[in-house]
């Protein structure tokens, strides 16, 4: 691994601080360790030949399972409004939530 990669216990607990963590010397230990095994793997990428491969998203092709869009008539006004527990002028009627001021 780079030495420039291997965190210091200052930086964690620059981090822990950024994050209002508040650590005990084990816990700072054990995430100084984990993120210097974070850092590794990636820097082990770069290593890596991608010239010539394409950027993608997913491995494999996805598609949309959702129908298209499709306008049709919708259900007439008086049905729509028939199981409600009341209209009124053609419209849904519920009770007041904000105040007038």
């Amino acid at each position: 691994m780079s030495q420039e990669l291997r965190l210091t216990r200052e930086d964690v607990e620059r981090v822990a601080r950024l994050a209002h963590l508040g650590l005990t010397d084990e816990e700072k230990e054990h995430l100084q360790r984990d993120l210097s095994l974070i850092l590794e793997a990636f820097d082990r990428l770069r290593e890596v030949l991608t010239e010539g491969v394409e950027p993608t998203t997913h491995l494999v092709p996805q598609e949309s399972v959702l129908r298209p869009d499709t306008v049709r008539p919708s259900l007439p006004q008086g049905q729509v409004l028939a199981n409600a527990p009341e209209t009124r002028d053609g419209f849904f009627r519920v009770p007041r939530i904000l105040e007038e001021s």
